[in-house]
């Protein structure tokens, strides 16, 4: 990498784990930052991931060969102008926004094309602020670079090689693709996660029974909805005519499939779920999305004294941690009656190899 001063405005999740990502792959780096709550960047140098902490947008970052925006999408495109007056020549400002069009149209408007490359690291926490970032946030993410017309070859191939320092996956996308795809695949299913965990809200009798008995398949599909408000108010509010076409479409799929069953068409039905299982069954489980994956399975046990400390002594003398474990109560998808969660990859597969040999039955979640 051969820029050695990076800035950042705001050092949130996202901002803060691509700075301790930049630290732990190059050492030597200059970083500063800036953002309204200086506490946090104080924990920041404190940590070691920030040397220099900024009053504001100053002549400070004249110093900067990279900056990251890394406020909500709302506020990026408003700093653009205030940092116009400090770019040294061959700077380059990029973002991390989930939407790409307004900040490009921005940048277009003030004749920055040259100076900006567009991103969005594709991955994410229903926790916020600098204090959940990690240095391991990003890794295996995709991270989408968005050039403009006026970009060079090599300023994109900066930006790629800050990605994959960082252990990211990069792609190179025009920015108008970019929105659209996201509406279908990431901005889409936050409100129908949303509007589906209300309706169950708004049905639900007055014991609760609903949200009690809800688990397996409702919470995979709406654990996403757990996510920040105000950050998908504007994600929405910055993607909308993308967002609203997609949302016709989905409308349009769901008053199709409410035809079906009253008609009680079967075969139709039974070719919506074929159709979806094949091409659910595609993709790949390793990419990260806006929020990481949870590592974990469940094992087939019996609920009698001393069973789940004899799996934990096994884990245990191999090494293995445990981030969570817990009972399934409702395993309508034959879920194993204990449901552990791992911290990564490589201990989940350590401890599924390991519990093998003692004969468990193991279920992928």
């Amino acid at each position: 990498m051969t820029d050695t001063t990076i800035g950042f405005i705001g050092l949130g999740l996202i901002g803060g784990s691509i700075a301790r990502a930049l630290r732990q792959a190059c050492p030597d780096l200059t970083i500063m930052a800036y953002m309204r709550t200086r506490s946090r960047l104080e924990q920041a140098k404190r940590d070691g991931v920030v040397d220099q902490i900024l009053s504001g947008i100053d002549e400070n970052l004249s110093r900067c060969d990279l900056i990251f925006l890394c406020t909500p999408v709302e506020y990026n495109a408003a700093y653009l102008a205030q940092i116009r007056p400090f770019l040294k020549p061959g700077a380059l400002i990029t973002d991390v926004g989930s939407t790409k069009t307004d900040i490009h149209r921005e940048v277009a408007r003030l004749g920055m094309e040259r100076q900006f490359i567009g991103g969005h690291p594709m991955a994410g926490s229903e926790k916020t602020g600098y204090e959940h970032s990690t240095d391991h946030l990003l890794e295996n993410a995709f991270y989408i670079i968005t050039p403009t017309s006026a970009s060079t070859e090599d300023d994109i191939a900066r930006l790629v090689e800050m990605a994959r320092q960082i252990r990211s996956i990069p792609i190179v996308l025009d920015y108008e693709e970019h929105d659209r795809i996201t509406a279908a695949i990431s901005h889409l299913p936050h409100i129908v996660a949303s509007s589906l965990v209300n309706l169950v809200r708004d049905c639900d009798s007055p014991e609760g029974m609903m949200r009690r008995l809800a688990a397996g398949g409702f919470k995979d599909i709406t654990r996403i909805a757990s996510s920040s408000p105000e950050m998908w108010e504007q994600i929405c509010m910055t993607n909308r005519d993308n967002l609203a076409v997609m949302l016709r479409r989905y409308i349009h799929s769901l008053e199709q499939t409410l035809s079906q069953l009253e008609a009680a068409d079967g075969p139709s039905l039974y070719r919506l779920f074929e159709e979806s299982r094949e091409y659910r069954g595609s993709m790949s489980d390793k990419a990260r999305g806006a929020l990481p994956p949870e590592y974990s399975f469940t094992v087939d046990i019996v609920d009698e004294a001393g069973s789940i400390s004899t799996l934990s002594v096994i884990l245990a003398a191999k090494g293995i941690s445990i981030k969570n474990i817990g009972i399934n109560h409702n395993r309508e998808r034959g879920e194993g009656a204990l449901r552990i969660v791992f911290y990564d990859q490589a201990s989940m597969d350590a401890a599924w190899e390991q519990l093998k040999k003692y004969h468990y039955e193991l279920m992928k979640d």
